[in-house]
């Protein structure tokens, strides 16, 4: 394992840890004050049996989104790094940091689907620790496959966004292979990152991530059809989301260094 890993691996007994209710509200209360998390939505930090439930906190209510199949929703409370148009197989982590489409989705994507790909849209979600830590369907959709990539977890914020070439490819992640209604084809790209490092998928409990694992996992689902605003999982600690879509199917919000919502609009249909 690579030393973000282990690291990341120890942090995450720590953050699972239900101490005492009187350390356990220090901690927690800590976190919350610390970081500036907004807890409006929230239960009371108090109410949190371990740093990790506080992490991977649920809504109280649930949020009014635009249900229409007009556009795509932001899939996460987070803030927009980077986003625009593909450069035929070359997208951007951030400005000045490209990588390559095909290698970020791994070889058990089709060539089909890679070409697909090609010149097509992207936005990257970036989730801070203070974040709201579940990510939803941005919309009515199929996945049609996971893919489960062991790898480092090395920060993805923006320092690292800027020195470390190629860390989406790098750290390990977990693919959506996704297809709209009318038959366009998008990926949803969750990235594992430094601390807890770990990713749940409610519809799919085998996937278990910051394993000592190096083999990479396929799964194909025949009708598995999710709802925009479906809660699809969560990470236990900040991390990032990335979606692409294929060329001439959405046209995006221009929304880079913004912060946006589970909710808010990022792409339009065409």
């Amino acid at each position: 394992m690579h030393i973000t890993n282990i690291i990341s691996h120890c942090f995450g007994k720590f953050a699972k840890k239900e101490f005492p209710s009187f350390f356990q509200n220090i901690i927690n209360k800590g976190y919350v004050y610390f970081l500036g998390l907004d807890m409006s939505e929230f239960k009371a930090p108090q109410e949190y049996t371990s740093l990790n439930n506080l992490f991977t906190r649920e809504l109280l209510q649930s949020r009014t989104i635009d249900e229409s199949a007009d556009n795509f929703i932001s899939p996460a409370d987070s803030f927009v790094t980077q986003c625009g148009e593909a450069a035929q197989d070359t997208v951007l982590q951030i400005k000045g940091m490209p990588y390559s489409i095909e290698e970020l989705l791994t070889y058990h994507v089709s060539q089909d689907n890679q070409a697909r790909m090609q010149d097509g849209s992207y936005m990257n979600f970036y989730l801070s620790p203070k974040d709201y830590h579940r990510y939803h369907a941005p919309c009515d959709c199929t996945i049609t496959k996971l893919i489960h990539v062991p790898g480092k977890l090395y920060p993805v914020n923006f320092r690292y966004l800027k020195k470390e070439l190629g860390l989406f490819v790098q750290n390990e992640r977990v693919i959506l292979e996704c297809m709209t209604a009318n038959n366009k084809l998008f990926y949803m790209i969750f990235v594992g990152a430094l601390n807890v490092g770990q990713m749940v998928f409610e519809f799919e409990p085998s996937v278990e991530t910051n394993t000592d694992t190096s083999e990479m996992k396929l799964i194909c689902y025949e009708h598995l059809e999710v709802k925009k605003g479906d809660c699809l999982g969560y990470f236990k600690m900040g991390s990032t989301v990335v979606m692409l879509w294929e060329k001439n199917s959405v046209n995006l919000n221009d929304l880079t260094n913004q912060k946006v919502s589970f909710g808010t609009i990022v792409a339009n249909n065409l």
